[in-house]
């Protein structure tokens, strides 16, 4: 497995969405709370592509951009668990510094891979 500290960061913040996700109502399993998990989820898978294999600078700076893009779908997706009840302000606090954190450390990424 590749070693990226962003990587550890984005699988993290992924795990805790998951599980927190499925505490949602029963009705929501397959809208909001399994869109929030395929883009918290699609943030590791495309770290690992980009960066699992001998990729150019470019290919790996467009997978970098693709997390970036799942990122701030996430964001979104916590924002309308919140705005529905499913996360209380506290809860939505935690995981949106999770993101921001993993957002900070994505375009951190991809400036060094584009300069």
């Amino acid at each position: 497995m590749i070693k990226l500290k962003v990587l550890e960061k984005a699988y993290q913040a992924a795990l805790e969405i998951h599980q927190e996700s499925l505490r949602w109502p029963k009705f929501e399993q397959f809208e909001l709370a399994a869109q929030v998990r395929r883009a918290s989820k699609s943030i590791c898978s495309n770290l690992v592509e980009g960066f699992g294999k001998d990729q150019s600078t470019k290919e790996k700076a467009h997978f970098v951009r693709l997390c970036i893009g799942s990122n701030d779908e996430v964001k979104l997706w916590l924002r309308f668990a919140k705005d529905l009840g499913y996360l209380n302000q506290e809860q939505y606090e935690h995981f949106q510094t999770q993101q921001d954190v993993v957002g900070k450390m994505l375009f951190g990424l991809k400036s060094k891979l584009t300069t």
